[in-house]
């Protein structure tokens, strides 16, 4: 079963979410080949030649290309389409924007964010914000996936892929870049950090985030996230919102401080390996999926906590 993995990178570097991705390629076939499609982008290519497991690495370089928009994207990944069965993308931004356009332009369904793979045709996804797993089935000959990468372990280091060139598809004009904006942080990225550190509304605002999340953060290296609730009332940034209609997250560490538990939140956190709640009402739904919980005041724990971790290093 040939697959086509979909990689995720800024041309110069190629994210962690294809290692896991193709973790997952890996458990539904062995022919995998991985289109890194951008501009200048030959060292993404190199990067991805070596994870084990890649058969052969497309390169596709144009401008049009170059910021990954989803309509020239979908169309190259379509003129590739005939060689493979599976067609497979990391559950990003830009992932949910292209997979669907593929999907479409093929006239196939599309099973999205898969967390599990049963048998080649056959995935698990959550549905109604995580609070149930939904075993589908596709049998179209082709089949279109996204995958959740905090559901999957990154591939391994070891190969070495041949990288073929291939051409773009053309620019079909529907679209073009203005351009970016885009946040910068000392700190790690959200979705691939090893310990997250989250708050919520109970913080009460922008400046208790700082005082109080940040510190602890920096002594742990972690990276930063919030609620909708703490997002909605202008407390922290989007790009720090994690659940149902933010990020996804699977850590080894998962602090959560202020944040009473809505399945929304839930569902974008609950993945983490060791779940740390910290809240004042000991009736609080995080405490059902915790592993440790403290009551009590956060204003309190969490900068004592933080100076223990100080004087202890």
């Amino acid at each position: 079963m040939a697959i086509l993995l979909i990689a995720e990178h800024d041309n110069a570097t190629v994210m962690e979410l294809t290692a896991r991705a193709l973790s997952a390629a890996l458990l539904i076939g062995t022919d995998i080949d991985v289109l890194v499609a951008g501009s200048h982008a030959r060292p993404t290519a190199e990067a991805v030649a070596g994870l084990k497991g890649v058969r052969k690495v497309l390169l596709a370089e144009a401008d049009e290309l170059a910021e990954r928009l989803a309509e020239p994207l979908a169309a190259l990944i379509v003129s590739l389409a005939d060689g493979y069965d599976t067609i497979l993308a990391p559950a990003t931004s830009s992932g949910k924007n292209v997979a669907p356009r593929v999907a479409a332009l093929l006239d196939v369904a599309q099973v999205s964010e898969i967390i599990e793979v049963v048998a080649p045709d056959t995935f698990k996804r959550p549905i109604y914000a995580g609070n149930a797993v939904q075993t589908v089935q596709a049998l179209d000959s082709r089949k279109i996936v996204t995958v959740r990468p905090a559901s999957f372990a990154p591939a391994s280091q070891g190969g070495a892929a041949p990288v073929l060139t291939v051409p773009s598809a053309g620019d079909p004009g529907l679209s073009s870049c203005v351009g970016n904006r885009l946040s910068e942080t000392v700190r790690p990225e959200l979705t691939s950090a090893r310990i997250v550190i989250s708050g919520g509304r109970a913080l009460g605002s922008t400046e208790k985030f700082e005082e109080v999340l940040l510190p602890l953060a920096d002594t742990l290296g972690a990276a930063v996230g919030a609620s909708r609730a703490a997002v909605d009332e202008g407390y922290a940034p989007n790009d720090w919102q994690v659940g149902q209609t933010g990020k996804v997250v699977a850590p080894d560490l998962y602090i959560a401080c202020g944040i009473s538990g809505a399945i929304q939140h839930l569902a974008g956190m609950k993945d983490s390996k060791v779940i740390v709640a910290v809240n004042k009402d000991e009736e609080a739904p995080i405490f059902q999926v915790a592993d440790y919980g403290l009551v009590g005041d956060l204003f309190e724990i969490v900068p004592a906590f933080e100076k223990a971790l100080r004087d202890r290093a």
